[in-house]
């Protein structure tokens, strides 16, 4: 039986022992090859106990969807507002705020449910926009939370995005669009391809993949 805060994961092409700690949930992986203990791997693995807590120390911390937080969408900041008079159980933005009415059980759900969809209508948007401006044609666009992505192209013409680009800059949001319309013209990531992207995207996409590189993380830790 292995440790139940400890993922353990062998890795075909894992020559030795290795222990991370996902910055999108906290969570421990302990990568083993393929013939090693999992007894030697988790007695050592709980020997890094120290190195563990200094690593989750350090990840941001968590941002439930509550009366009173704020939360970021696109280049705005908004309060979630609860209980809102006038307001329905579905979540209305008015300026910056969120106005939620219902219940207090399952508020929570009933943000994301929102946040979800207002991602999925403005993601639809601009990648119709970007579409018309590369000459092609996507088939769908969905959302999804992945944790180790932002966004995928399929040869079939759908794309799927995360939904908490929501919660990142518009530059960003704007610059992963791009990014995976350009790939309907181009299933790689040569130079023909980023020149595509550098021609879709009004700004720097160098910024928009530091600024990910840097917060992304951080957006995996609303609504937790």
């Amino acid at each position: 039986m292995s440790d139940p805060e400890i993922e353990v994961v062998r890795h075909a092409r894992a020559r030795r022992m290795r222990l991370s700690v996902d910055p999108r949930s906290g969570k421990v992986k302990l990568t083993l090859p393929p013939r090693a203990s999992l007894k030697k791997g988790m007695d050592w693995a709980r020997e890094q106990q120290g190195w563990i807590a200094l690593q989750q120390a350090k990840m941001p911390e968590a941002r439930p969807f509550a009366p009173g937080a704020r939360i970021p969408i696109g280049d705005a900041e908004v309060e979630i507002v609860w209980p809102a008079t006038g307001a329905g159980r579905t979540p209305r933005l008015v300026g910056d705020q969120l106005l939620c009415g219902g219940p207090r059980e399952g508020l929570e759900k009933r943000i994301e449910r929102w946040l979800r969809q207002a991602a999925l209508d403005l993601l639809s948007e601009e990648t119709a926009e970007y579409a018309e401006r590369a000459g092609v044609s996507v088939t769908k666009v969905s959302i999804g939370d992945p944790r180790g992505r932002w966004g995928s192209c399929a040869s079939s013409g759908q794309i799927r995005y995360s939904w908490r680009l929501l919660l990142a800059p518009g530059f960003v949001r704007r610059s992963t669009v791009a990014h995976e319309v350009a790939h309907r013209i181009h299933m790689n990531h040569s130079p023909a391809f980023h020149r595509v992207v550098a021609e879709l995207y009004e700004g720097d996409p160098d910024r928009a993949r530091a600024w990910l590189k840097r917060n992304g993380a951080g957006l995996h830790w609303y609504g937790k």
